[in-house]
């Protein structure tokens, strides 16, 4: 994943502010590749950057306007953001404790445009989520 700058958030008309900075930095930065609004209130805070909550959501938001993040909503209710790249990925989602694996198949991508092509659509995206138990929340759940 490419570093985001100053330069980069003017091309998608927004200004560079210490909020918006910040945000991104943290995102890109983090092994984390997913978080909620409230994850990065709570990292930014313990590294003494005082932001409000509401100005997180805020920029997530004008974010996502600008195709910088993509935002999920593998639980109900409850909102993920990540950063947007240049490869596709599909998700499985812990119903127990909420982690986020990425992975990419190629006989899945390929399968979706045969039913597509059957079904008379050009396929021009998607979005694969799949649910379960990971294997720590499966051997707790035994």
């Amino acid at each position: 994943m490419r570093m985001r700058d100053s330069k980069e958030l003017k091309e998608h008309g927004l200004k560079a502010t210490v909020p918006r900075l910040k945000i991104l930095e943290l995102m890109e930065q983090s092994k984390i590749r997913h978080f909620s609004a409230e994850d990065i209130y709570r990292y930014l805070l313990k590294s003494n950057v005082e932001l409000g909550l509401a100005t997180v959501y805020r920029v997530l938001t004008q974010f996502e306007s600008a195709g910088i993040v993509i935002r999920h909503n593998f639980e109900e209710g409850h909102s993920v953001f990540e950063l947007a790249g240049d490869e596709h990925h599909d998700h499985i989602v812990c119903v127990r404790c909420g982690k986020v694996e990425e992975f990419h198949d190629n006989e899945i991508e390929q399968r979706q445009n045969v039913i597509a092509k059957k079904l008379g659509f050009e396929l021009t995206d998607h979005n694969l989520n799949m649910y379960g138990l990971c294997p720590s929340c499966k051997q707790d759940y035994q």
